[in-house]
């Protein structure tokens, strides 16, 4: 697009560089309806959950999966005479031992086949349970719930029929019969195959008047940068939150000063990460796997999911301002 180009390299002519300064983070809850939004180390209340309680089917699909508990359980739901499939990551340490102990309890697995030559990954999260799903950025590490991060879980049949065909995408291609959906513009998004994710960013950008709230664990993409000062310039609330440790968020965040932008310094604590990647445009939210790079929207295999629902907004909007007051 002309005009992002054009704003982009003014920006990018004035800007110098900015220092991260951070202290201390918070934690809050959330509501419930067809969706629910869930954060951090509550995420795994709603995962324990639904594995705990499948009783015809469990899809998992994990960039890092090395939560032996959660292993375990989708091995008991094997033993148990649920359908149980999982894809993993085969460049992640944790998956690939984890892999070993659900070969161990003969649960069918494969490694999703990234394209090395790309420094590709397979970065999605995504559980499927029975008629429920969850969709989101948090991973099954270890320490994930030390991380703020976000998941929506949702139980809209439109919704679920497209989390499954792209989980049967991706599993037929682990299995060596790539046979890659068409591109489609929904409320489920994926990146390679396709651009999904990339066209619901700039589209909700695009259309946002009134607001723009995000938090992203990394932020390098310079058309979206650009966008969020074009969005601020046309007198929407424009305010992003950033990991301070990503070391390529400095510029995002300089650019973003330079634009009139509101950013600021998530605070983390140590040991944990801000690893979001959510923002909400006007009533629109939008979360998952993608960080807001050229790799998460162009190389690299991810997720999102959209939602209008008023009570996953509220949670997020009250999140976000709490957030949004600790933070410097």
């Amino acid at each position: 697009m002309v005009r992002v180009a054009c704003l982009l390299f003014f920006l990018l002519s004035l800007v110098g560089c900015s220092n991260p300064a951070y202290v201390s983070a918070p934690a809050a809850q959330t509501a419930g309806g067809e969706v629910r939004l869930w954060e951090d180390a509550g995420i795994f209340t709603l995962v324990d959950r639904l594995i705990g309680s499948a009783r015809h089917r469990v899809l998992v699909e994990m960039y890092e999966l090395g939560r032996n508990e959660l292993v375990q359980a989708m091995g008991a739901a094997e033993g148990r005479g649920v359908e149980v499939r999982v894809i993993t990551d085969p460049t992640v340490t944790a998956s690939r031992q984890a892999v070993k102990i659900l070969d161990s309890l003969r649960v069918p697995e494969r490694a999703y086949p990234v394209d090395d030559g790309r420094h590709q990954i397979d970065h999605v999260k995504l559980l499927i349970a029975d008629g429920e799903a969850a969709v989101g950025g948090m991973n099954w590490g270890r320490h994930s719930d030390r991380n703020h991060d976000y998941v929506l879980e949702t139980r809209n049949a439109i919704e679920l029929d497209r989390l499954a065909r792209i989980f049967d995408q991706d599993w037929n291609l682990a299995g060596g019969h790539p046979a890659p959906l068409p591109q489609a513009s929904g409320l489920v998004a994926q990146t390679s195959p396709g651009g999904e994710i990339r066209s619901m960013l700039e589209r909700a950008l695009n259309r946002a008047v009134h607001r723009v709230l995000a938090e992203v664990y990394t932020l390098t993409d310079a058309a979206l940068i650009a966008e969020m000062v074009i969005a601020h310039r046309r007198g929407a609330l424009v305010r992003v939150l950033l990991d301070p440790n990503q070391v390529y968020n400095l510029h995002a965040y300089a650019v973003l000063r330079t634009g009139e932008v509101e950013v600021r310094w998530y605070p983390v604590p140590k040991g944990a990460l801000l690893h979001a990647k959510i923002g909400l445009f006007d009533a629109k939210l939008v979360l998952g796997s993608a960080n807001w790079t050229l790799s998460g929207l162009g190389v690299n295999h991810e997720l999102d999911i959209e939602t209008d629902d008023a009570a996953a907004v509220r949670a997020y909007l009250t999140r976000f301002e709490s957030d949004w007051a600790r933070s410097g």
